[in-house]
This record gives C-alpha cells, structure tokens and sequence, in this order.
C-alpha cells in the first residue's frame, strides 16, 4: 500500500508591492483590482547589487549564499520551499511513499526543457544523481560538499543512503533508501541539487560551472569575475508568460555604503547586504524602499578546535564570558538581531530555548583563562571575510569589537581579512585560529543546521564543520534524530545536542539576524526569500 500526497499548482509568491502614488515613474497600465496586466509586467533589466561573487555556478560544487542566489534562478529542483518555508513541488508534481518509507515514486513535469532545448525526464535526473553519488562517473569532477553529508557519503561508501534511483517511465522516477531518513524529502528541494542537463555536463565537463544549464526561468549569458554575471529570460519556461524580466545582472560592490550610494543614483535596483544603522537612510528617501529578510540564520565565530589553545574547552567557555555579546547585537545591528543561544534559530522547530547562556563576565574569564594555564593570556589571530554577509553585516568592525573585548582578558588577536572565495578555501582548509562564520539554513530541518556545520562526518578538508568539532556524541545524537520519523523523538535527540554543544562550545555565538534590504520602488513583486534563494520569475519593473 502507498501513502500519497499530491501538491498543488500554485508556484508563484503572491505577495505584491504596489507602487507609492506620488512615485516619478510612469504609472503601469492596471487590469481589474489594479494590478499590473500581464503584458506591461514584460521587459526591462535588473540590476541586484550584493557584496561580493559567486564561487561557482555548478550548484552541486557550492555551499555558499552568493553562488546559491544566482544557481537557483538557472536550475531548478524536484521541489522546493515557498516563502512559508513549506515544501511545493517543482520539476516533481506529486510523490508517493511505500509502506516501510523506504521506495520513494515522483510525477515529473511534463513538457519542460533545459536552456539547450533538450528534454527534462526521468532519465535526466538519474543521469545528475549517477553523478552526484558515484565517484567513478566520468562526471564526478568536484568535491559535491553537501552529497555525502546529507546521503551517507557516495556510492560504494557502507552509509551510503541511496539503494538506487531509477526511471520507471518517462516522467515517473524511483527512488530507493536503505534506511528511513526524516528528512528526505526536505534534501530533495535544496538549491545544490538542481537538475542540469545532461547534455551539457557531457559537452562542458568539469568547466560547468562555468557554463550552468538548467530549466530555470533564466538562462546564462556571461559572467565578469568579481563585477558581474548576467542572466537572461528564458524563452520557452514552462510557466506560460514567465519570467517577466528580459534580463537580471548580478553586481558585486563589496562595500556597503558604495553600494547603497549606487542605489540611490540608480546604478542598481535592488540592494543586498547594507549596514543595519542605514536602514533609516532607506525609509527617508523619496524612491527607495526597505525590505526585511526574514530570519533563518546564525552568525557565529568558530573556533579551530584542533589547533591549541583552542583545544581546551575551558579556552573556548572563557572568550565566551569575555566577548560582549549583547554591545556587538545593539552597536551593528541596529534592532534587526537577537544575541544566539543556540546553533539552531528561533524560528526553526526544536529550538531549545532553555539553554544556559555564556553571559559577559570578564573576572570568570579570567579565572578559566587561569584555570587552563593562560593567565596571562596569549596571542591569535581572528580571522573575517572582507564582505558583508547575511548574519555579519559590518564583519570588519564586528572583528574590532571581538579584538577589544580579548585584550581585556589577556588575548591579543591579530585581525585577518580576505575576499569571500578566498575566506571559504582558507578556513575550509583550517587555517584559521578563530574565524566569523555564518550560516544561512537552505532546508527547514534542524538536521541542516548541525550536521554540515557541526557532525564529525563534516569536519574534514575541505570541511564545512570550520570548528573541527569532532565529538562523537554530538554526531551520534544528530544522526540518529536524522534517521528517526517520530517528530516528538527528533526534538529531544536535538535538545540533548544542543545541550552538548552549549557544554563543548566549539562556538562563540554571536546573533540571528534579519537582515535588511533595499530596492528602488518601481521594482515590484520582489519578496525576500528565508533562505537567500531570491527567486527573480515574479519580479517586474513599473517604470520600463
């Protein structure tokens, strides 16, 4: 017997933006109930502007949000998280489970095609999973970060999750686990795993990622390092009128005043990463409008637990007493975060709330810093990405304020900045001594945000788990919550995790934000996305 569930057919965000009346632009030709008609949503180019590039357009090789925001809009995913964070279908329409939740059967969409016009099908997305997990395909050319972490390592590997993906029609797919797993279907929408075309793994191999070829509402055109990439509308997308844009580039302005300067004279459109005390500069000026992300991540400062003294808890426990946590959240993020508590967000279920904080205390730092043989402290070095990131929107000054707060007790930390690409391969590499970091969660499951950042299995070069926390009972815990159905069990296994971490404390945690944003107000049908994942087919321009 199966379990079925068929989705809806509504994909598009409904939430719209309506122009201010005493805007300079040319009023849009209106249907009834005022909207927009269909044909004057049509045209005209977007210019986002954001901190720094993209590391790379091949989805499965990324992990970062820059990269992320400009994958998604190429590729496209079996299903997907709408702004409610619930899961919708995609490229998949409806899916079915047998009895033992083990054999997983999906309805793919009928008469899509990839941007080199060959056929989306189920033998498409076995060609990508053939990829994905099995390290002797000719196509496996990267590290595919989150593969082995989400599915028990490759193909081949004795925790590998997957038995095999198979097509059973043109438009029907099988999956089979070899273990029940909680999550599953949540991996299933996660940008990294958008299906591109086979066709064009074949012909561009491992400069794919250079060359992204996926189903999604825009195509790629070009790609400037370090300035620009642009998009353009796809023709023939399988949403009927969509998308509405002719074009959409990506501009990197890696300061944040420059950048909001650049929207204030028009350069760009709409505004990524700013500064949160120039949230009033936004709501002052004629034109502009400010938006809010809302909040679905953590900001934090990993320590390398396995360079000294931070392989001392009693080291890592007492910069947690010496760091003002609540001055860093008032002075940088101007009411749009709260102090964290907790590796997981507020917002996310199983969310303990009940955790112990590491309030400031400088005399108890210095007693543990004593206790641990450093009573006269020691010297480091404190490491930040030059750009701003979701969860870190002045990491310059954050670092200052970080550096500040150690010298009180004793610790001199020399500030070491990079640009984004450079920041990732170094401290994936662990060369870091203490780094700022930051996570921004890409499914709506705690296992997202602890098993890439803080599992055993994660934490070896290139690691995404940049604390080297390898505590076998943590690891225990997230995974048996990983392999566990029953929500009520998850939750606690989760709790006890937490508890574990708040002990060990491989962490400095810093906020969770909400971050801000800011766009000229002709630009309409814009909504923010928890995730990142901006989704650019709704999004028109009143002025054109």
């Amino acid at each position: 017997m199966k379990k079925r569930v068929r989705f809806g057919f509504v994909l598009a965000l409904v939430l719209v933006l309506l122009l201010a009346a005493c805007s300079g632009n040319d009023e849009a030709t209106t249907g009834e109930g005022g909207e927009a008609s269909e044909g004057d949503k049509q045209g005209g180019t977007l210019v986002y502007g954001r901190g720094a590039d993209s590391v790379g357009l091949d989805p499965i090789n990324v992990t970062d949000g820059e990269s992320i925001r400009v994958t998604h809009n190429i590729f496209e995913t079996l299903l997907e998280y709408d702004q409610n964070l619930e899961l919708q279908p995609k490229l998949a329409t409806e899916y079915s489970s047998s009895e033992d939740g083990l054999t997983w059967t999906f309805k793919l969409r009928e008469g899509v095609k990839f941007h080199d016009s060959t056929d989306f099908n189920a033998e498409a997305v076995v060609f990508n999973f053939d990829r994905w997990m099995d390290p002797k395909n000719p196509y496996h050319q990267g590290d595919f970060p989150y593969y082995p972490f989400l599915y028990g390592g490759f193909k081949g590997d004795e925790n590998h999750l997957i038995e095999h993906v198979k097509a059973t029609g043109d438009h029907e797919l099988e999956i089979k686990l070899k273990r029940k797993t909680a999550p599953f279907l949540s991996y299933l929408a996660i940008s990294m795993f958008g299906i591109a075309s086979p066709a064009a793994i074949e012909k561009y191999g491992d400069t794919l990622n250079e060359n992204p070829v996926g189903t999604g509402p825009f195509m790629f055109e070009e790609w400037s390092r370090n300035n620009t990439i642009t998009l353009a509308k796809n023709p023939k997308y399988w949403m009927e009128g969509k998308p509405y844009l002719d074009k959409v580039i990506f501009q990197v302005i890696p300061e944040n005043t420059a950048r909001l300067n650049a929207l204030q004279t028009g350069e760009i459109d709409l505004l990524d990463g700013m500064n949160a005390t120039d949230t009033s500069i936004v709501e002052d000026t004629d034109g502009l409008e400010l938006l809010k992300r809302p909040s679905f991540n953590i900001g934090y400062m990993a320590f390398n637990t396995e360079k000294a003294p931070f392989d001392n808890p009693l080291v890592r426990q007492a910069i947690n007493m010496a760091v003002n946590k609540e001055n860093i959240v008032d002075a940088f993020y101007n009411g749009l975060a709260d102090p964290a508590t907790s590796p997981l967000p507020p917002s996310l279920w199983s969310h303990d709330d009940s955790l112990e904080k590491y309030d400031y205390n400088v005399e108890e730092a210095k007693k543990l810093l004593k206790e641990a043989g450093f009573e006269n402290g020691f010297k480091t070095k404190l490491h930040t990405m030059s750009n701003p990131r979701p969860y870190m929107p002045e990491p310059m000054k954050i670092a200052e304020a970080i550096q500040s707060d150690l010298a009180k007790v004793g610790i001199e930390a020399e500030i070491v900045s990079m640009e984004w690409a450079t920041y990732l391969e170094d401290t994936k590499a662990g060369a870091h001594e203490m780094a700022l970091y930051g996570w921004t969660g890409v499914m709506a499951d705690p296992d997202n945000f602890l098993y890439p950042n803080l599992s055993q299995t994660n934490a070896t070069v290139p690691a995404q788990n940049i604390a080297f926390y390898k505590s076998e009972e943590f690891t225990a815990l997230i995974t048996e919550a990983r392999e566990t159905i029953d929500q009520d069990k998850r939750i606690e296994l989760y709790k006890q995790a937490q508890q574990l971490f708040q002990k060990d404390v491989p962490w400095l945690m810093l906020a969770y934000t909400t971050p801000p944003l800011a766009q000229m107000d002709y630009v309409e049908d814009f909504v923010p996305h928890p995730m990142s994942n901006d989704l650019l087919t709704d999004v028109y321009l009143s002025n054109k």
